[in-house]
């Protein structure tokens, strides 16, 4: 090549190339659509699979966190079992902070935020009441998503919304009257029920925009630093003791936070918002099987029946969530060639 080629038509030997134009450089905007695409499962199946692995690992253990939380402090708990997430997550996930930029970073606190708020309510709702209450209960969140899409954002629900709402209350209700219950207990589960409707919507949100390691460990991190700040200020952090402890904050950290809310984010850059609502809505079965085969819940007829009215208002809210969902993701990010 010779060196007119080299410098161009429009330039002579011994002139210096011009400096490349801010806007030519890659920018932000760039960077999180270069992101998007990373990572990205190549078959729906395998993202299906494996949110229906995390939705079980959830249900699952309620039981371990109830009885780890009769022998340690509850937010002592929660800090260690997200600092243990945390630092699972970080080898793969420091060295992508910086490509989050400043709006991936805050994206991640509010994640982190809404779990922090969800989970802390569920677990002290836990501490309380039976693990088939609270795992059913928990499940209201695929009923909730419509009701805040509505609230905040002016969402269109249908008429049969409604009718899930009438079951989930009658549910409530029944539940209430279970003997090992708590009306306190149940009354925190339904609130951490609405707060993980708000989290899923902003992972939907947020997924397709920020890496997904790096998003993750924001989240899981500033979960961590909640905790560790309510646990220091109530004097309750101190070092874990115990297998039953132990067991269940490696299990839990490991699993149901760092490799649950990674395969999350990951798996819904893939799977429809449809299909989304209806595997969450399978924590609730998992965890009521739990409680039945591990933590001897027997809640009785009236208990059974209130499950059921909770299970079919989840079943029919699911279209409305996921209809919901879909309004409210702005699709910013190309599709990949």
């Amino acid at each position: 090549m010779s060196d007119q080629e080299e410098l161009g038509p429009d330039m002579r030997p011994g002139d210096a190339p011009d400096e490349p134009l801010e806007e030519d450089r890659d920018s932000e905007a760039d960077q999180i659509e270069e992101a998007a695409h990373e990572a990205r499962p190549a078959d729906p199946r395998l993202a299906t699979a494996a949110l229906i692995l995390v939705t079980a690992v959830w249900g699952v253990t309620f039981v371990q966190v109830k009885d780890a939380i009769e022998l340690y402090p509850l937010f002592a708990f929660l800090a260690v079992r997200y600092a243990i997430a945390s630092a699972a997550l970080a080898p793969v996930s420091v060295t992508r902070l910086r490509g989050l930029g400043r709006q991936g970073l805050l994206a991640g606190a509010v994640l982190g935020a809404l779990v922090a708020l969800g989970i802390g309510l569920q677990t002290a709702g836990l501490e309380r009441t039976t693990v088939t209450n609270a795992g059913f209960i928990t499940g209201l969140y695929v009923l909730f998503t419509p009701l805040l899409g509505l609230a905040l954002f002016r969402t269109p629900i249908p008429r049969e919304l409604w009718a899930a709402v009438g079951l989930a209350i009658a549910g409530l209700a029944l539940l209430s009257g279970v003997p090992q219950g708590s009306a306190s207990g149940d009354l925190l589960v339904l609130l951490s029920a609405a707060a993980q409707a708000l989290q899923i919507v902003m992972v939907e949100r947020y997924a397709n925009r920020f890496d997904v390691f790096g998003l993750t460990f924001v989240e899981v991190a500033v979960t961590c630093v909640i905790f560790g700040a309510i646990a220091i200020a109530l004097g309750d952090l101190s070092i874990p003791r115990g297998t039953t402890v132990w067991a269940a904050l490696l299990v839990t950290g490991l699993f149901a936070v760092a490799f649950a809310y990674l395969i999350q984010v990951w798996a819904q850059r893939q799977v429809s918002a449809t299909r989304i609502a209806i595997i969450f809505s399978l924590e609730t079965v998992f965890a009521g099987l739990a409680g039945y085969l591990f933590a001897g819940d027997r809640i009785g007829l009236a208990g059974l029946a209130g499950c059921a009215a909770i299970f079919v208002g989840i079943v029919i809210a699911e279209p409305a969530a996921a209809a919901t969902l879909r309004r409210l993701v702005p699709r910013t990010v190309r599709s990949p060639a």
